[in-house]
């Protein structure tokens, strides 16, 4: 049973793209099948797992949703590219920005990518879906095609504030598109251990929302991070031995158990 899951936050700079890059990696070096699925027509997580020249690919995201939009039959290989992290890749281009305009007139415009991501799902253990940075039909295209949500969240005040919007369409999508979205938690990135922000801004959201779960393990803030997108390699490929490496793979760790508690659950109705 395949796990699809959406990094989403509609403000930009808290470390999304990082995160559905190392994730991906983590899950992979825990010998997890992993797909990832890149939403943002400025093609970041494709960028970071090694594919700068996407505007020169005849096959992205865009393509296969439009395959999905005219019910084509297709491989389930088609389009995606191999990272050096072992990860599998559907990429993106400029040509998503389009697709928000294509799917206004599309029947059941908010299930497309999910369309496509039911077709392909089963030859991978999870699914990682980075969103682009806004709460546009893109993105409820992968609110709508994922069953769970992780929300990075910066260790500071502001981006921590932002979360409500984001709540409020997680609960629209669940309302109208997709009863199953779960929201996984928070992620803290970006944590600079030594400001008062990285203690105040979690015990911040507990207060906010009492019942959110807040990740065990945090992201640092380190430059070595920050560095990975120009190498085109995850931190597992570029500093193996750091403490971002070692936070992203106790979220892989929190993830996989999350998943596999799912799973029983899944079993234990089925049996009954």
């Amino acid at each position: 049973m395949s796990k699809v899951i959406a990094i989403c936050n509609q403000k930009g700079g808290v470390g999304k793209t990082t995160t559905a890059a190392n994730l991906g990696a983590a899950l992979a070096l825990e010998g997890k099948r992993v797909l990832a699925i890149d939403m943002d027509p400025q093609a970041d997580l494709s960028t970071c797992l090694g594919f700068n020249r996407t505007d020169a690919l005849d096959v992205t995201v865009a393509e296969m949703m439009t395959r999905a939009i005219n019910e084509e039959k297709f491989d389930w290989r088609d389009g995606l590219l191999e990272s050096k992290d072992g990860i599998y890749l559907l990429p993106s281009n400029l040509d998503l920005s389009a697709m928000e305009m294509n799917l206004v007139g599309t029947m059941n415009r908010e299930r497309v990518l999910k369309g496509y991501v039911d077709k392909v799902k089963n030859n991978f253990d999870f699914v990682i879906i980075d969103c682009m940075p806004s709460l546009g039909m893109i993105t409820i295209n992968a609110l709508s095609a994922a069953d769970s949500v992780i929300i990075p969240v910066q260790a500071h005040y502001l981006p921590a504030k932002g979360m409500e919007q984001l709540l409020k369409t997680v609960g629209k999508v669940q309302k109208f598109v997709n009863p199953e979205l779960k929201v996984d938690g928070v992620l803290m990135t970006l944590v600079d251990a030594r400001t008062t922000f990285a203690a105040e801004v979690p015990e911040m959201i507990h207060q906010m929302y009492p019942k959110m779960r807040i990740f065990q393990n945090q992201i640092p803030m380190r430059i070595k991070a920050a560095e990975t997108p120009a190498v085109g390699v995850s931190i597992f490929g570029y500093e193996p031995k750091s403490d971002v490496a070692a936070a992203y793979r106790g979220l892989a760790k929190e993830v996989i158990r999350d998943a596999a508690r799912e799973k029983a659950k899944v079993h234990s109705r089925e049996c009954r």
